[in-house]
């Protein structure tokens, strides 16, 4: 059992003066010029530091990744305060391009190996006179994991792959299991408590009113004698997050136990909670 994680919030009240933010058409289309030029690079890149590259992806536009030039905080934090969680980011700043062409001509010829890296699917573009601002980003919830019901779907379909062969779980060998039907009352309580570690930011099976998985699973209809939790923090995917609960012993176990015939599982997500994603996975015998 994980040790409870409470967590208070003190919200101070100020009062910011608006002014309107005013960006020239001419720089809104430059900025877009450069992203289209980096993207028409990474589809068709010539020769990186001496190197062949392949053809990637484009990069997705991404406002909130255009930071104001000279922001010397955390680029992590920035971004986590305007609602984008990174797994991993990088800024990229040139000085004395007067327009599109020439920041991305400086762009690759200095930084040719980060405008090629296949670990970024998003892009922010700030400008300042001929000061350019380039962030590349990865985002913590993997743009293909679709929909909630989807990603439920897919960790079902999980479970029961685990649970078609037999296991080492650490030290305790398991035989292959009867597959796990889905359960409304256990997929309730499941989503219930991702979204409260969400939004209340902890990780924990037991919630600050003191609930344990049970007390969820019968508070959402579930009438079964037997009740098994398993929760994740920080994992982008169903497949992550399902990798990690088998390379764990415990949590493998309850993926693995035979006495369970029924499951239910959702994740809920905050970018500005600490690990942004939370995952849980409710087993249940009736």
């Amino acid at each position: 059992m994980r040790k409870t994680v409470r967590s208070s919030r003190y919200v101070p009240l100020c009062l910011i003066p608006l002014f309107p933010l005013l960006t020239s058409p001419a720089h809104a289309r430059g900025e877009r010029q450069l992203v289209d030029a980096i993207n028409d690079y990474r589809a068709a890149p010539q020769r990186c530091e001496k190197r062949s590259a392949r053809a990637l992806t484009p990069l997705a536009l991404k406002s909130k990744l255009a930071l104001p030039i000279g922001d010397d905080g955390s680029l992590r934090e920035t971004l986590k305060d305007s609602g984008y969680q990174a797994v991993s980011v990088r800024s990229i700043r040139v000085v004395g391009a007067e327009d599109a062409d020439a920041a991305f001509d400086m762009l690759e010829r200095r930084y040719c190996g980060a405008l090629l890296d296949a670990q970024f699917a998003d892009i922010g573009v700030s400008r300042d006179d001929d000061e350019w601002q380039v962030v590349l980003a990865r985002p913590l919830i993997d743009g293909h994991m679709g929909d909630p019901r989807a990603a439920a779907k897919t960790l079902l379909a999980q479970v029961n792959a685990a649970r078609a062969r037999p296991r080492l779980c650490g030290r305790q060998r398991f035989a292959a299991a009867r597959p796990l039907t889905w359960s409304a009352a256990l997929g309730t309580a499941a989503q219930q408590h991702s979204r409260d570690m969400a939004s209340d930011n902890y990780f924990a099976h037991e919630d600050p009113d003191g609930d344990m998985p049970a007390d969820r699973a019968w508070g959402a209809g579930y009438r079964g004698r037997k009740i098994g939790e398993n929760i994740a923090a920080g994992q982008g995917s169903p497949n992550q997050a399902m990798a990690g609960w088998l390379a764990s012993p415990g949590h493998c176990a309850n993926l693995m136990n035979p006495m369970f015939t029924q499951v239910g599982a959702a994740y809920a997500a905050n970018s500005r909670s600490d690990k942004g994603v939370y995952w849980t996975m409710v087993f249940g015998a009736p």
